[in-house]
């Protein structure tokens, strides 16, 4: 008899996921995206499983300078703030695992996946973080969500670094993660 992997496969799974494009950090310096990295890392997730996607946009769009963007998340993360979500989904109760996915900013997901996981109930969910990140790989994220998704239960995540999200490397780790977490 062979251990049930952490997540049901039959179950439903949601992917939720916040990108940014615009300036981003690459190497120590910055280039521009127009596809932002956790957006690319979301689509070779659901290319290979069976999910329903959801884009988190926020209503007051983060702006395209890199510099900007960080310090409206120092603010916002010194603040506690709950930025505005532009299109709110109204509920998850007909999924079974959810995964979250977001960038790592200042070794924190953004304030706005709080914004998104304190107005659903996540009781008796599978949580999985997904992250990408430039320093400090999944960061507070499992800590983060197991307070922000009360009554979920946090699973295995996935951290890919922002710079290589695209690279032949992630796809492995993409591909390695979501059999391990037993969504493939």
């Amino acid at each position: 008899m062979t251990a049930a992997p952490d997540s049901a496969r039959s179950g439903r799974v949601l992917l939720a996921y916040f990108s940014r494009a615009g300036e981003n950090y690459y190497y120590g310096g910055r280039r521009n995206l127009t596809v932002g990295n956790t957006e690319v890392l979301a689509r070779s997730i659901a290319a290979r499983i069976d999910c329903d996607v959801h884009r988190i946009e926020a209503a007051d769009p983060y702006p395209d300078d890199y510099e900007a963007t960080v310090a409206r998340n120092v603010r916002e993360q010194n603040a506690d703030a709950r930025p505005a979500i532009a299109k709110p989904l109204p509920s998850i109760a007909q999924y079974d695992v959810v995964l979250l996915a977001g960038p790592i900013w200042n070794v924190r997901p953004p304030m706005i996946m709080w914004t998104f996981t304190g107005a659903l109930d996540f009781t008796g969910k599978i949580v999985h973080p997904v992250v990408t990140y430039a320093v400090s790989g999944l960061g507070r994220a499992a800590e983060d969500y197991g307070r922000a998704c009360r009554g979920g239960t946090i699973r295995d995540g996935l951290a890919v670094l922002g710079e290589t999200v695209a690279d032949a490397d992630a796809d492995q780790q993409v591909s390695t993660w979501l059999t391990r977490a037993g969504l493939a």
